[in-house]
């Protein structure tokens, strides 16, 4: 995907055990939602984390992404923006932090 292509080299080498999904719709109640990271962020993981795991998720939810893009270059935007945001959470940023430094 060009969204994850995108991404800084130091992030693709910490982007581990991870997968990207597409889902047509937002949970019911979420109309909104552009996408969700679901899993266990780094910085939370214990240093001898050790054994077979399930991937963390992000999932994109496009018929929410299509409904706010303008066009297909903003599409793109908006996609690369929701990409990192997730990514971010995967790191362990919290949106609260997200909103401090600019980048929700």
């Amino acid at each position: 995907m060009e969204a994850l292509d995108s991404l800084p080299h130091w992030v693709h080498e910490r982007l581990d055990n991870i997968e990207l999904i597409v889902e047509e719709r937002p949970p019911k109640g979420e109309p909104n939602l552009l996408g969700r990271y679901h899993g266990v962020p780094l910085t939370r993981r214990g240093q001898f984390h050790s054994g077979p795991t399930f991937p963390d998720t992000i999932t994109l939810y496009q018929r929410t992404i299509e409904r706010v893009a303008r066009d297909e270059e903003h599409l793109r935007e908006v996609i690369a923006h929701t990409v990192e945001h997730e990514v971010a959470h995967f790191f362990g940023i919290s949106d609260d932090r997200l909103r401090e430094i600019d980048r929700y």
